[in-house]
């Protein structure tokens, strides 16, 4: 499998690979493994993945959690970034093409007050849930990539 495939393969839309690369065949090791579970549970267990009803939560609170990933990616990837290299690459391009847009837009917004403006907050939510449907399927694919079971939807009940 190349890179561009597993893009394809998860559903990871609107991301822009240089041709090289996009076929650069993907082989993870032991430490991208490792890398991609630490990731996974960060994912997993914030705002990034988990509905924000439209009473509940915070909008800056939620910017700041999706903020947090930058961090956590940097720690992660100091810590096995240099033997895991498939999942640096992936992160890499994650954090720049999909994450980055968004937090760069909402956090001028969030200085300028856009957060105390209900119209605002609700715009933020409608891209939140947009970003949310993208970071799902990464978390997936960091599931698929760390070989454990996909909890993504574990707590999500079916009506009947």
């Amino acid at each position: 499998m190349n890179f561009r495939d597993l893009f394809r393969k998860w559903e990871i839309s609107g991301i822009k690979l240089n041709t090289n690369f996009a076929e650069v065949e993907f082989k993870p090791t032991n430490d991208d493994e490792i890398a991609a579970w630490d990731m996974y549970v960060e994912l997993l267990t914030r705002i990034t993945t988990q509905p924000l009803e439209d009473n509940d939560g915070d909008e800056s609170s939620a910017l700041e959690s999706i903020h947090k990933l930058f961090e956590i990616t940097r720690n992660i990837l100091k810590e096995k970034g240099k033997n895991a290299k498939e999942f640096t690459k992936v992160a890499i391009i994650v954090l720049n093409q999909v994450i980055r847009p968004f937090t760069a837009k909402w956090h001028k917004k969030s200085i300028a007050g856009a957060f105390r403006n209900s119209d605002d907050c609700v715009t933020f939510r409608t891209e939140l849930k947009a970003l949310q449907s993208t970071l799902v399927q990464y978390t997936k694919l960091l599931a698929d990539m760390a070989h454990v079971e996909d909890l993504t939807e574990i707590d999500r009940t079916q009506e009947e």
